[in-house]
């Protein structure tokens, strides 16, 4: 039986924008997140006065970031509810709602899940490199 493995390049890394750090603009109503597509999150409104309870509309996002996001931020125990949809699978965007217990606004809760999120790929990435390194070192050894 031939062995069939290929050798592929490794992919490009990702494009460093703004160091990964999101940015929150002077509109408390657009949450601007520079990324090489221009990604967009908007604020749709809030439930309550004090922001705890709020809705956000993420442009051209799907299941794989709402669900891992939506998991991310209901670990925050600040946090009481955490929900997304897609509004129609030929729109490319993704709804949140996201309830705080008033103790963070929703806005922080999404902030501090974008950048859980980002910490935990970041964790993700590393292993699977180092991963990658010790079984190519130990099939040239």
């Amino acid at each position: 039986m031939a062995d069939h493995d290929e050798t592929l390049p490794d992919a490009p890394a990702y494009p460093a924008s703004n160091n990964g750090a999101s940015e929150l603009s002077d509109d408390d109503d657009y949450l601007d997140l520079t990324h090489e597509n221009n990604a967009k999150i908007i604020m749709l409104g809030t439930a309550t006065d004090d922001d705890s309870c709020a809705s956000f509309q993420f442009e051209n996002e799907d299941h794989t970031l709402g669900n891992a996001l939506r998991w991310i931020i209901m670990k925050n125990p600040q946090v009481e509810f955490c929900g997304y949809s897609i509004p129609h699978p030929s729109e490319p965007k993704m709804n949140m709602r996201i309830q705080t217990y008033g103790e963070i606004t929703a806005k922080d809760a999404l902030i501090k899940g974008l950048a859980d999120l980002r910490d935990l790929c970041d964790v993700v990435t590393d292993k699977f490199v180092a991963e990658k390194q010790r079984v190519l070192a130990e099939k040239s050894a």
